[in-house]
């Protein structure tokens, strides 16, 4: 590992991920240049800081002092993981969108290709106290995702995180974890199995060095990369207040494509999705056919339109189903009233109601002909 990918293992220990102030200075200096002016304080001309910034570098000299790269890298190695950072084969140029909040780099483990993955990729994301209604949803979504080529992205949280990788998985197809936490550090500890067999089929990815245990604002912050990462982002159920929220927010800053499944005005976890609809115009997705249309090759991907149910009266040739058409929904009728309503002479129309009587659609009744129970129901 050269010096370069030393300090960017570093700083990815120093600094909470994506921080403005950081990225300028990288910009600025290089990562080994941003080492130097955490541990010297001298900032150098150009580079403007304020007080509050000054605070922390301060924060990060501390901190540095804590950092063990070589013990992180040793870590790494040992179940298998790599560090990418920006400039390498398989660092994603959808980074980059993000500017000053980009990762000074990622942590990886599994043999999935990171760069490679994200090409054609879709975010499906929700609430971690998801309904069966979106959980079913979300691993659907995913194995038709999955088995179609695409690559499911999500946060490897309890819900419809989890049962969107699930649905992946199950399609023997690729799925991507982005953690809020190390690699080696299962969280939520009910997901452990899932994130194992993620890093022995598929790809796990943190801004952390391994070993670091989540807290609240990096679930918020690794939204980011999520969004950034893939082509389009699902919201398959979100609360009024929600990351998968922040999710589409980001998503929608990056000029990634947002879209979003509806689901009962009475439930919670509809709120958010009803949101999006109503507020920013999401694309209402209820098949995973129309998002691959949200996000494939334009005129090349378009969703076939939904099977339309075939009633046994479709199967009727237009003659007879013209008389089926002039019966009233309610009581008898003779043959002469169908004939006039059907438009048809009586001998054409006696004809038919045998064959509808054949079929099920009528029968007779004291006053003339009626429609069957079943005929009503169709």
């Amino acid at each position: 590992m050269n010096d370069e990918r030393i300090a960017r293992a570093t700083l990815t220990a120093v600094a909470e991920p994506g921080d403005v102030l950081l990225n300028r200075i990288i910009a600025h200096a290089g990562a080994e240049g941003a080492l130097d002016i955490i541990r010297t304080a001298r900032i150098p001309h150009g580079l403007p800081v304020t007080g509050k910034e000054a605070e922390r570098l301060d924060h990060w000299r501390i901190r540095l002092a804590g950092a063990e790269p070589d013990l992180d890298r040793e870590v790494c190695d040992r179940f298998g993981g790599r560090l990418v950072c920006p400039g390498d084969p398989e660092w994603p140029t959808t980074l980059d969108d993000l500017g000053d909040r980009r990762p000074y780099a990622l942590w990886l483990r599994g043999p999935g290709d990171l760069r490679n993955g994200g090409l054609r990729s879709v975010a499906v994301v929700g609430s971690r106290a998801a309904s069966p209604y979106g959980s079913r949803v979300a691993s659907d979504f995913a194995c038709d995702l999955a088995d179609k080529g695409w690559t499911v992205i999500s946060g490897g949280a309890l819900g419809i995180d989890a049962a969107a990788h699930r649905g992946a998985l199950a399609a023997d197809g690729p799925t991507i974890a982005v953690l809020a936490n190390g690699v080696d550090v299962p969280y939520p500890a009910s997901n452990e199995g899932l994130f194992a067999e993620m890093a022995r089929r598929c790809l796990l990815v943190s801004e952390s060095p391994p070993g670091t245990h989540p807290h609240r604002l990096r679930f918020l912050v690794r939204n980011r990369v999520i969004a950034a990462l893939s082509r389009g982002t699902v919201l398959v159920e979100a609360e009024a207040r929600s990351g998968a929220l922040n999710t589409a927010s980001w998503a929608r800053k990056l000029g990634r494509v947002v879209m979003a499944v509806p689901g009962p005005i009475t439930s919670r976890t509809s709120v958010g999705c009803h949101a999006l609809f109503r507020e920013q115009a999401a694309i209402v997705v209820t098949r995973s056919e129309e998002i691959v249309e949200a996000v494939g090759r334009i005129g090349a991907d378009l969703a076939p339109p939904p099977h339309t149910p075939v009633l046994p009266r479709d199967r009727l040739d237009p003659g007879t189903r013209a008389v089926l058409e002039a019966f009233p929904a309610r009581g008898a009728t003779g043959p002469a009233q169908l004939a006039v309503k059907a438009g048809a002479d009586l001998v054409t129309v006696n004809a038919k109601l045998g064959l509808l009587a054949a079929g099920g659609f009528v029968e007779r009744a004291p006053t003339g002909w009626r429609l069957t129970e079943a005929a009503k129901s169709t």
